[in-house]
């Protein structure tokens, strides 16, 4: 009697095959950015925290060119991820009805993208102001 063994599909690539995974894939991807960001930031609150002279150091580094290159990669990186975050809003909450009628995906998704902007120009504009 020959022994028999389970059949199991290879995972190598998987996502390749499907247009709709690799953008899932590099939706995900980004998601390091955000958490890279968010690591930024807390260093930054932790050297604000040292006093003065960390603070002042912190703000240095941030000029270096190494680090407005990441901040660019990690501005282009966010950018996607917000918007596929909100192309696949519609997807994954429940149906929103105005005046009656089902409200189309893509103002659910203009609308997030809108929201998300107006608040990120009026952040823009605040600390703009308070660093003049």
């Amino acid at each position: 009697m020959s022994k028999r063994r389970p059949y199991v599909r290879p995972m190598d690539g998987w996502w390749r095959k499907n247009p709709y995974f690799v953008e899932y894939m590099i939706h995900e991807g980004t998601a390091l950015f955000v958490a890279a960001y968010a690591a930024v930031l807390l260093f930054g609150l932790l050297r604000l925290a040292q006093g003065e002279a960390a603070w002042n150091g912190w703000l240095l580094a941030l000029k270096s060119p190494w680090s407005i290159g990441f901040h660019l990669l990690a501005l282009a990186a966010i950018g996607y991820h917000a918007y596929t975050w909100f192309k696949i809003m519609p997807r994954t909450m429940p149906p929103l009805v105005v005046g009656g009628k089902r409200l189309p995906a893509w103002a659910i998704t203009g609308g997030g993208l809108a929201a998300a902007g107006a608040a990120s120009l009026l952040l823009f504009v605040l600390v703009w102001g308070l660093a003049r």
